[in-house]
């Protein structure tokens, strides 16, 4: 899209107001008189999006779909008052990354540019909008995820009368886009070896010129790699509070907040219960604590499992990043894949070594949280034990492998 093209999206841009956790932020178009390209009542839009957003209790699902959409971040992370900006100097935020060529396509950007009001969409818009992504490129699992995230919105305004029909509600198979029809994932597959390649050079890291906080992000490396090796997700990691990690049936968990706002309990391996007890326990040391908060109290409550140094929490970003550096810095092991490593990665590396590992299927379904997938509708927080893990085994994989310089 030309730059003359963009300028009346200007309203799909990040609404910046002198108080950035308020939700009636201004909105600069609106004042101009120029309102929303092709919508002649923005407000109530806006409010439609609201009561759809506001329904995930997962911030990051909020940011997923409002990205995939083309609305501003800002303004969703406003509606659940998120903080967007980590004050940590230790993990670096890189600058913005440029628009790239799906940039102008996101359904809200493509609507404007069309004149069209997205209530007014139908099913044609929808595959014309679909044939637009496919010549811009898109690859296949790309315009799946962005139909499920249309076909998500237009459920909801359906349900509730903004709209008559789902205008996304098509044959997926004659689009070639049914779930059958899938592309090889993408991923980078780390091995036992590359995980163990990486908590050891999370520790060896040079983080900062300040002595006083390298030990403290040091450990907090290992602490965020070993967390992940359990087959979290990104988003569940920076969700996690102090309060989430505690005992149950003698055994050490993390209680994770999971898609569609489902709760499960991930069991804890020595690795993990080590790298987590050594970092909390340096990071009351720096804070001055006269005693570390106890796991599982009032006095932890609120307070981010994985913080930044002066104790707020860490975004997918600030972690994002930290796993690049780590992957940059772990030598030979990572050399060829280094700059392909992410936080999803490391949750694919867990199911491909539990299941080489001859875990049965059901528990790695159960340990990850697969909502959708129908054997793992049977496990409950009854039914989940030590034993209906395959934690350990990942955990026994990554011990065995052999260390960076073949130690």
């Amino acid at each position: 899209m030309t730059a003359d093209a963009d300028a009346p999206l200007a309203v799909m841009e990040a609404l910046r107001g002198p108080d950035r956790a308020a939700v009636a932020v201004a909105d600069p178009l609106e004042d101009g008189g120029s309102g929303w390209p092709g919508v002649r009542d923005p407000d109530a839009l806006r409010a439609q999006l609201v009561d759809w957003l506001s329904q995930y209790d997962n911030a990051g699902t909020r940011r997923t779909y409002a990205y995939a959409l083309g609305l501003p971040i800002g303004w969703v992370d406003a509606i659940g008052g998120v903080a967007a900006q980590s004050d940590d100097p230790g993990i670096r935020r890189p600058p913005p990354a440029p628009a790239g060529p799906l940039h102008g396509l996101a359904w809200f950007r493509w609507c404007a540019a069309q004149g069209l009001d997205p209530r007014a969409a139908t099913g044609a818009h929808v595959k014309a909008w679909l044939h637009a992504l496919t010549a811009a490129g898109a690859q296949r699992r790309t315009r799946q995820r962005m139909l499920s995230t249309l076909s998500a919105l237009y459920g909801h305004l359906a349900e509730t009368g903004a709209v008559a029909a789902n205008p996304a509600a098509l044959n997926r198979s004659r689009l070639g886009l049914s779930s059958s029809a899938r592309d090889a994932s993408p991923t980078v597959r780390l091995t036992a070896g590359q995980l163990k390649a990486m908590l050891v050079a999370a520790g060896r890291l040079h983080y900062t010129s300040d002595a006083r906080y390298q030990r403290l992000y040091a450990l907090r490396g290992v602490a965020v790699v070993a967390v992940l090796t359990l087959g979290l997700r990104i988003s569940e990691l920076v969700g996690l509070d102090r309060d989430d990690l505690y005992r149950t049936g003698g055994e050490e968990v993390l209680r994770v907040l999971g898609k569609g706002g489902l709760r499960r309990e991930v069991y804890l391996t020595d690795l993990v219960r080590v790298a987590l007890a050594e970092y909390l326990a340096e990071r009351d040391r720096v804070a001055g604590a006269a005693l570390p908060a106890r796991r599982g109290r009032t006095t932890a409550g609120g307070t981010p499992l994985i913080a930044t140094r002066g104790g707020g929490r860490c975004s997918r970003v600030d972690l994002y990043t930290l796993l690049r550096r780590i992957a940059a810095g772990a030598g030979p092991a990572l050399a060829d894949v280094a700059d392909r490593v992410h936080p999803h990665a490391l949750r694919h590396a867990y199911v491909t070594i539990a299941l080489e590992q001859d875990a049965r299927i059901q528990h790695v379904q159960a340990d990850v949280g697969h909502a959708t997938i129908a054997t793992t509708e049977h496990y409950d927080r009854g039914r989940r034990t030590r034993d209906t893990s395959a934690a350990d085994l990942v955990a026994a994989a990554i011990a065995a492998a052999p260390g960076p310089g073949g130690d």
